[in-house]
């Protein structure tokens, strides 16, 4: 009898032991934070060169991590470039390439989100034991199904739609108004703010607010002792350009008053970033996360942002249109103080943070990018033997960007091709299709190749756009890849 209670408590002594390393290991995987600004240009952060916005808090994570100096989003303008960021996939593959548009009915709702057959990041991660927050803007979709609560975030603070307004004291009188007048079709930018489907009161300035929610959710996490997802998609630098008073006094330099409240936005995130961190570090968590910091798009500059050296503004296939400051900091994985000058796309977020969560991407579910964590660890280039994309839908035509290597190749306002060595010329000044037309015509074919899986898009930006598709005067892809037209001087510009 001695022997068998002897051989069933040692039965249970190794269970607890074989449990307690599986906890362990779970607790091992690295909390994962994306810290997305809204239309924040190349050059305005510290660790890209700027010289008039400050932003402390970010260049000490950049240099202490890995900085990408050629990242790509897939998309140059935000809807279609955060579905991508979730989805893993090129937005034309999905149906997404068009931005949300506002104040869509109840029954245009319904039908207009990222589809759901697309598993999300977020779910992958919650459903191998990750705590998931979403924080800020979200603007994949109003309904219902496509919440954040219903794509794989255990918790949501924020708002749906595509911007908002920064102070709750003003936007909320206005939208208080507006609903006493009647108004059926208030503008998203004034609605309040939702946790988790609730309209909530806020009282903080936007950008301050959505920091508290990402500590929040960074807190919730440590209680419960499990790894973190949390997705805190700021909407700052994005218009309406507003800014705190103590911020702005910080730049009183700037001369130009959007510059100067745009630059007192940011600051705001740098502020908000800088909290962050010390909640980590008091929650013993910092060592082990890695930040990924980057942009939705380029900078908008017709709205205080600068992009140089780079060519181009938000919405475009120049390099300034999606070409975005990025960096990766994980202290107890990535050496601080290094550069990756290789290309790297936002699409490659999916695959890698799956691979490190230690799960899997579903059956059945393709995604555009690569894991790409062992390259930036080793500093090897995983895209010399592939393109990444962009392509933007105008109206009757499509502006277009392709690079591989040190080669680009631009289409932009319908007009003929373009072809850039980005290592000698990075503002894609010198077009030299016409000194190499055997390389052009090569990428050309290879990205027209790309479009050939395409899905006609599940909404339009206006019934303009729609009535192009319609009457079949979108997308003519067959004339977007038409080079007929080059460029016979190799040096005109």
């Amino acid at each position: 009898m001695m022997n068998i209670l002897k051989n069933i408590k040692l039965f249970f002594l190794i269970a607890a032991l074989l449990m307690a390393n599986m906890v362990g290991a779970q607790d091992s995987r690295p909390n994962i934070l994306v810290v997305l600004c809204d239309d924040l240009g190349y050059n305005d952060v510290g660790f890209n060169g700027s010289t008039d916005i400050k932003t402390p808090e970010l260049d000490k994570l950049a240099r202490g991590g890995t900085i990408f100096t050629s990242a790509y989003v897939a998309h140059p303008f935000c809807g279609p470039s955060r579905s991508a960021i979730m989805t893993g996939r090129y937005p034309h593959f999905t149906g997404t390439a068009y931005n949300l548009f506002q104040n869509s009915s109840e029954e245009d709702k319904d039908n207009m989100g990222i589809p759901v057959e697309e598993t999300y990041m977020s779910k992958v991660l919650q459903d191998a034991g990750y705590y998931t927050g979403a924080v800020g803007k979200w603007h994949l979709g109003a309904a219902p199904k496509y919440h954040p609560n219903h794509r794989g975030f255990d918790n949501f603070y924020g708002f749906l739609g595509g911007g908002h307004e920064y102070f709750p004291g003003k936007y909320q009188i206005t939208y208080q108004e507006q609903l006493k007048a009647g108004n059926k079709n208030i503008r998203d930018y004034l609605k309040p703010l939702e946790h988790n489907g609730k309209d909530v009161k806020e009282t903080e300035y936007l950008t301050d607010a959505f920091s508290r929610e990402a500590i929040r959710n960074i807190k919730t996490a440590a209680e419960k002792k499990k790894p973190f997802f949390v997705y805190l998609a700021y909407n700052a630098p994005h218009v309406p350009l507003q800014a705190k008073a103590e911020d702005l006094k910080k730049f009183a330099n700037i001369k130009d008053k959007d510059r100067r409240t745009y630059a007192a936005m940011v600051y705001a995130v740098d502020r908000g970033v800088g909290q962050i961190i010390k909640t980590l570090k008091e929650t013993k968590q910092y060592g082990n996360t890695l930040i990924v910091f980057l942009s939705d798009n380029g900078g908008n500059t017709d709205h205080g942002a600068n992009n140089y050296p780079l060519k181009g503004t938000k919405g475009d296939t120049w390099e300034g249109g999606y070409r975005v400051p990025m960096f990766f900091h994980w202290p107890n994985k990535i050496v601080g103080r290094s550069h990756f000058d290789f290309p790297v796309s936002a699409l490659d977020l999916y695959p890698t943070f799956v691979q490190m969560a230690k799960a899997n991407i579903p059956q059945g579910k393709r995604v555009d990018g690569r894991d790409i964590m062992s390259d930036v660890l080793a500093g090897t280039d995983f895209y010399s033997d592939q393109m990444i994309y962009a392509l933007r839908y105008r109206e009757g035509y499509s502006d277009v960007g392709g690079r591989k290597g040190d080669w680009k190749i631009t289409r932009m306002g319908n007009e003929p091709w373009r072809l850039h060595n980005l290592k000698e010329d990075i503002g894609e000044k010198k077009n030299l299709s016409g000194k190499y037309p055997e390389l052009l015509q090569t990428m050309v074919s290879e990205m027209e190749n790309w479009t050939r899986d395409f899905v006609r898009p599940l909404w339009f930006y206006s019934e303009k756009d729609l009535e192009y598709w319609t009457d079949g005067r979108m997308p003519r892809y067959d004339e977007t890849f038409e080079i007929n037209k080059l460029v016979t001087h190799p040096y005109k510009n």
